[in-house]
C-alpha cells in the first residue's frame, strides 16, 4: 500500500471537521489530527488514512461499519448524506410530496441520533417521516412500510455485527430490501451531496412528520401472535435476546398465542450496545448461547430459542444424548418449511444458493415451486407468490404477505409451536429431522468462514480457485463448476464459484457481503440405509471434515 500524503490526509481531515455537528466524533478526530500533527507514531497515521481511504460505500446492505469520524466510518455526516440520497432518489422517481417514509432503529450506540437525523432530511426534502418511537425490531419496521402505506423505510441497524459497529438499511414501498440498481442509482446521488449545509432539513412534529405510537407495535405482534394455529402449548421454553432489542416482543407473542412466559436469561434480557455478555452478538458465533444453554440445562427445558440484536434472526438450541446443541440454519430452514407444507400453504419456497438443496426437495414433494436466489433477503424477499423463505444464516420469512423479509420473532414462534406439538405425540425437533432426513436423504451442511484484515487476501483466494480449480474435494470428485460471476440461469451476476460434486454434493465460495470474511458453504447428501439416520450423519461428518481440508489447502487458507 502506497504511503499516505500526511498534508492531504490533514487538509482532508480539517475539511471535515467544519462539518462535523457531533461533538464526540469532533473531538475523537481533533485528538487524532493533532497526533498526528506532532509527529504521532505510523499507526496513527494510519488510522487517520483509513478513516478517508474513500467513503463507506452504500450497497444493497445499505452501509454498515465502524462507528467514528471519516468517511470511512459510521457518522451523523454519512448519514444525513445517505438520508438525503435516497430522499433525492425518491423524489426523482415520482413519489409525491408529502409520501411517508417509515423510520426504525435499533439500541446500538447512535441509532436513536442516525434515525433522528434521517426524519428531519426527509421532512426538509418535501417527505414525511414516521419515526418508530423506541428500539424495536428490524422486521417491525419491515411490516410498517406496508401497513402504513409508505414509499420507502430505514431502520438504522448493524444486525449482528460487532459492538463498535453501526449501519443503516433501506427498503422499498414493497417492504424489501433494495437490490441493483436501486442500490447504485441511490450511491450515485449520495454521492451528488454537496456541503452538509446545502441538505435541508426540518424537525419532525412542526409541520409534518412524526414519532409514531404504540398502535403500530401492537398491530404487528398480534399478526405475528396469529400465525400459530390452535395446538398444544405445553413447552418449556428458554429465549435470550442476546442484549437486543427482539425480548418484550418475543415475550408478548409467545403469551399471546397462549405459551407460557419463558425463561429469559437475565444478564441478556435488556438492550445493551456494549453487549457485555458476549465476544460477537451473533448466535452462531462460539459461546453466545453458552449462557442460555446453562440455563436450559439447570431448569429441564424444552428448547432454547435467541434472536440476534435486531431480532430479524432467530437460533434454536435442542437437548440431546450427547448434550444441548444448536440446530443449523439449514435444519431450522427444513423444520419450518414442512410444517408450513403440512398445514397446506401453498407457493413459491424459496431459499439462496448458500443454504441447503433440501427445501427443493420437500417443495417437490408436495407440488410446489421451488426457487433459488442469491444471497441476501432482498432477493427472497421479492419473488411472487412467496409461501416461505429462508437462509442458512438463520434468516426466515414465515409470513411473506406481512413481512417480506427476515423476521426472528415469527419463526421463533412458529419453531415454538413444531416443538409444542412434537412434544405432545412423544417426539423431538430432532425426531423430525430424522423423519425428514429417512424421507429425502440426509442433507448435512458445513461452514468455512475465514475473517481478514486485509480484503486483498479474499481477492487473492478468489484468484487462485479461478485460476487453478480443484479437481476434488473430500473424496468427491467435481463433476461440474460455475463462475456466478458471469450470470447463471436466472441468476444476477455476483462474485462466487459453485461446484457439484458426486453424489448429490455442492460447495458455493463467495466473499461476505456484510463482513470482512470469505465463506465456503458445504453440503453433502447421504441417503439412509439399514444403518439409519446416525450411520449416515457420522458418514456425512467425515466428508465434511475431509471437504474443509480441501478447500483450505486449494484456497490457500
Amino acid at each position: 500500500m502506497a504511503t499516505p500524503d500526511v498534508d492531504v490526509l490533514l487538509a482532508r481531515a480539517h475539511s471535515w471537521l467544519g462539518e462535523d455537528p457531533d461533538d464526540r466524533t469532533r473531538v475523537e478526530l481533533m485528538e487524532l489530527v493533532a497526533r498526528v500533527e506532532d509527529g504521532a507514531p505510523a499507526n496513527a497515521v494510519a488510522d487517520l488514512a483509513d478513516r478517508f481511504r474513500g467513503t463507506l460505500e452504500f450497497g444493497t446492505a445499505g452501509l454498515r461499519g465502524a462507528l467514528g469520524a471519516g468517511p470511512n466510518r459510521m457518522n451523523r455526516i454519512v448519514v444525513i448524506r445517505a438520508a438525503a440520497g435516497l430522499a433525492s432518489y425518491l423524489c426523482d422517481k415520482g413519489v409525491p410530496a408529502g409520501s411517508t417514509v417509515v423510520i426504525g432503529y435499533d439500541a446500538r450506540h447512535n441509532s436513536d441520533v442516525f434515525a433522528q437525523d434521517t426524519a428531519e432530511v426527509m421532512s426538509g426534502a418535501g417527505l414525511t417521516p414516521l419515526l418508530l418511537p423506541r428500539p424495536l425490531p428490524t422486521p417491525l419496521l419491515a411490516y410498517a412500510i406496508r401497513e402504513l402505506g409508505c414509499v420507502a423505510g430505514v431502520m438504522v441497524t448493524a444486525s449482528h455485527n460487532p459492538p463498535q459497529d453501526n449501519g443503516y438499511k433501506v427498503f422499498l414501498g414493497d417492504g424489501s430490501q433494495i437490490v441493483p440498481p436501486a442500490d447504485m442509482e441511490i450511491a450515485a446521488r449520495i454521492a451528488a451531496i454537496g456541503t452538509l449545509a446545502s441538505v435541508p432539513r426540518e424537525p419532525i412534529g412542526t409541520t409534518k412528520g412524526r414519532v409514531l405510537g404504540e398502535d403500530i407495535i401492537d398491530s404487528y405482534l398480534d399478526t405475528a401472535a396469529g400465525l400459530a394455529n390452535d395446538g398444544p402449548r405445553d413447552l418449556d421454553v428458554v429465549y435470550t435476546p442476546l442484549h437486543g432489542v427482539g425480548g418484550t416482543s418475543v415475550v408478548q407473542v409467545l403469551e399471546t398465542a397462549g405459551f407460557t412466559t419463558p425463561q429469559v436469561v437475565e444478564a441478556q434480557e435488556q438492550p445493551d450496545a456494549d453487549f457485555p455478555t458476549v465476544s460477537f452478538p451473533n448466535p452462531e458465533e462460539p459461546g453466545a448461547m453458552d449462557l442460555a444453554i446453562a440455563l436450559a440445562e439447570r431448569s429441564g427445558a424444552d428448547l432454547v430459542v435467541a434472536n440476534d440484536p435486531d431480532a430479524d434472526r432467530c437460533a434454536a438450541a435442542v437437548p440431546g444424548p450427547d448434550g444441548w446443541r444448536m440446530l443449523r440454519g439449514d435444519e431450522v430452514g427444513a423444520l419450518l418449511a414442512s410444517h408450513l407444507l403440512k398445514r397446506g400453504r401453498r407457493g413459491t419456497y424459496a431459499t439462496s444458493i448458500v443454504s441447503s438443496s433440501l427445501l427443493g426437495k420437500l417443495a417437490a414433494a408436495a407440488g410446489q415451486t421451488y426457487v433459488e436466489t442469491l444471497t441476501g433477503f432482498k432477493w427472497i424477499g421479492r419473488l411472487p407468490g412467496l409461501a416461505f423463505g429462508y437462509e442458512e444464516a438463520l434468516g426466515y420469512c414465515v409470513d411473506p404477505e406481512h413481512v417480506a423479509d427476515k423476521d426472528g420473532v415469527s419463526a421463533l414462534l412458529l419453531l415454538c409451536e413444531l416443538a409444542a406439538e412434537a412434544k405432545a405425540a412423544g417426539r423431538t425437533l430432532p425426531d423430525l429431522l430424522d423423519d425428514i432426513a429417512i424421507a429425502h436423504g440426509l442433507h448435512a451442511t458445513d461452514q468455512v468462514s475465514v475473517r481478514v484484515t486485509d480484503l486483498g487476501e479474499i481477492a487473492a483466494a478468489m484468484a487462485r480457485l479461478r485460476g487453478t480449480p480443484p479437481a476434488s474435494l473430500g473424496g468427491l470428485a467435481i463433476e461440474r463448476a460455475e463462475d456466478l460471476s458471469e450470470g447463471i440461469g436466472d441468476l444476477p451476476p455476483t462474485d462466487g464459484l459453485r461446484y457439484y460434486l458426486a453424489d448429490g454434493a455442492r460447495v458455493i465460495v463467495r466473499p461476505s457481503g456484510t463482513e470482512p470474511k470469505l465463506k465456503c458453504y458445504l453440503e453433502v447428501v447421504v441417503p439412509v440405509s439399514d444403518g439409519g439416520v446416525d450411520a449416515a450423519r457420522a458418514t456425512a461428518a467425515a466428508t465434511l471434515a475431509a471437504m474443509k481440508t480441501d478447500f483450505a489447502a486449494a484456497a490457500g487458507l
